[in-house]
Formats: C-alpha cells, structure tokens, sequence
C-alpha cells in the first residue's frame, strides 16, 4: 500500500479536507498514476451531500483525472511510463455481461465500480482524483492525446463524454439542428462539440447573461427560457435537445421544440423526480431519452476527436484548499465553466 494525500469529506455535507488514504500496489495489470489536475463536477457536490442517496465516507471525490504514468504492472501492454493519461467515472466493470462486451460499460448489468464512492471487487472502498496519485487497471485508463493540455483535458472524462455520447448517438451533424439547455459545465462542452460536429447550435438558457460566451463557443443562436415567447418562437425546431441541468424542468415545454420525431436527451442528474403529461410525446412521436456518460472505447474516440479539433474544455484553476469554496460557486452557477485542481497544491 502506498499512503498519498487527498481532500476527502469525513461525512456527509461536511465540509471536504486534507488527509491521507491508502492506495493498493501495483498489480499485473493496473497503473499507477500522478494525477495533475482533477476537475470539480457537479456530480461530486451531490454525492458528497447525499443528494444522490447514501453515500460512502470518508469521500475523495474527483472522476475527471489527468495524469502522467509513473509505474506499470508487469502485465500491461496498452501504456508506458511517462504517458500521459486520464481515468474518467469507472474504474472497473464485470466485463461478461453484453453491455461490456459491447463497449457499453458504463451500463454494466453486474455494476461497474465508479472511481469514487464505490466499492471494488477486492471489498474496498474507491477513491477519486482529488488525490496524488490514483491505480487504475489498464483496461479503464485512457491515452490523452498530445494537443490538449492536461489541465482542460481533465473535464473531458465527464463533461466531455457525457455530451458527446448522446450527439453522437442522435447523430448530430450537418444539416441537424441540435440545442443545449444550460450552458454551465457540461453545457459548454456540449456547444463546443454540436459545433465540431458540423451540428447547427442553439443555447436555451435561463437568462441571456452568458449569451457572448455562447457564441464564442460556438452557438448559432441564443434563446432566454425565462420568456415565454423563446418557447413560441422555437416551437417544433429541434432534431435533438440535449438538456445538462441538474434542476428539474417543465419537460412538456422542451418536447414542444422538437421536431416530429425528435429526442430530448437528458444527461443532468435532478435530485427530485419530474412529471411529465404523455400527450407531449404522442403527439409528434417524440422520444425522451437519458444518457449516462459513455463506454471506453467511446471514451477515447472523443479524447481523439477533441485532439484533431483542437477543443479543451475552459478552465478555472484553483489551488486544492479552495475546493470548499469552489463547490458554493458551482451551486451558485458562479464558474466558466470548469473548475480544476492543481493537485500539485494538496
């Protein structure tokens, strides 16, 4: 076992702190890890306050990690010493059911083991990337390709593949008219690719207070959903609605911009449950869909895709004591867009 230190939450709503925890050795086929930057998701902040339920503690929080490899397991083939690499929300998976074996592990019908907040199959409990160090089986570290910096690399294995999935899914592209509701942390990473993807982009936010930001990231048109005429105006427009927010919506609205036979997919995680009037879909033949994050192979293909076009994702660094801190500016929609820690500072 190796002791490293870490910012973890003793219990649940506490405030997170400096510690240390035990990392495993190194096994035939793991990788050991330094971990430069852990970006803050918004999902740490609801499993750190159980929002998502009961929850694990003491908690490292942290499944957007970038790195460098500074020890293989004498059975690896797939990286080196000195790669660089990043680990996203699982670190392991049962590997037999048809979803692993179909790329699909993040849908793992045995349970896949997150890399927080989970228990492994040796019985302990994982730690995330606010941490020094992290090991990681070979099978769910990916390669960071060089072209993007590490630090706004880290909020691909999050933010990025959990919008990218679900594009490419519902084939965003040329001649497809895609809008992003929320234009926060996964939103902006949703705009960037809609974009690259040749997808004309729409941001439906609640204000227009970001609507500059928007359209340097790549939005065609910006829409406020506090007016009631964004919602007239923009009736049956829509190929596909990707909706990031975390906070529940008035779902029979959203499905009232799409177009006949349109999906409105949802990858924010509400904490409460959402109703939904079912004439809202008849009539259209609409689709209400969900996505969570995507499998490895998927994972590496936006890695590679972000790469060639030159996206990262826009950062704010902050040192690991400002992580407290950090979490009441995310609940307060106070980052653009991603915070990221220096774990050179924990």
């Amino acid at each position: 076992m190796t002791t490293v230190a870490a910012y973890a939450a003793p219990a649940a709503k506490a405030p997170l702190e400096r510690t240390t925890i035990e990392r495993r050795e190194v096994r035939e086929h793991d990788v050991l890890i330094d971990i430069k930057f852990a970006g803050i998701c918004h999902s740490d902040i609801h499993q750190v306050q159980e929002g998502w339920g009961e929850a694990i503690f003491p908690m490292v929080p942290g499944h957007e990690i970038a790195g460098v490899v500074s020890e293989v397991g004498p059975g690896v083939t797939k990286f080196a010493v000195g790669d660089r690499v990043g680990v996203g929300c699982m670190v392991d998976s049962c590997r037999e059911c048809e979803n692993c074996k179909a790329g699909r592990e993040q849908y793992c019908t045995g349970g896949n083991v997150m890399t927080y907040n989970g228990i492994g199959k040796d019985g302990e409990p994982t730690y995330g990337g606010y941490s020094e160090k992290v090991v990681v089986d070979e099978n769910f570290v990916l390669g960071i390709p060089e072209g993007i910096s590490l630090d706004e690399a880290a909020p691909l294995l999050c933010a990025g593949i959990t919008t990218y999935s679900p594009l490419r899914r519902w084939n965003a592209g040329p001649g497809k008219k895609v809008a992003v509701v929320g234009l926060g942390g996964l939103g902006h990473m949703a705009v960037k690719l809609a974009h690259a993807l040749g997808a004309e982009v729409t941001v439906l936010s609640q204000s227009l207070r970001k609507k500059d930001d928007g359209l340097k990231l790549g939005a065609d048109h910006y829409y406020a959903t506090s007016d009631p005429a964004t919602f007239e105006e923009l009736a049956g427009s829509f190929d596909l609605i990707v909706s990031t927010v975390s906070a529940p919506l008035d779902l029979g609205a959203y499905l009232g911009l799409l177009k006949t036979e349109g999906t409105l997919a949802n990858v924010g995680a509400p904490e409460e449950p959402v109703s939904l009037n079912l004439f809202a879909l008849l009539g259209g033949g609409k689709s209400l869909s969900g996505s969570m994050i995507g499998g490895i192979a998927e994972t590496q293909e936006m890695l590679d895709f972000c790469a060639e076009h030159g996206i990262g994702a826009e950062i704010e660094l902050i040192a690991a004591s400002e992580v407290n801190e950090a979490y009441e500016r995310v609940q307060a929609s106070d980052v653009r867009y991603r915070f990221v820690i220096d774990t050179a500072t924990i």
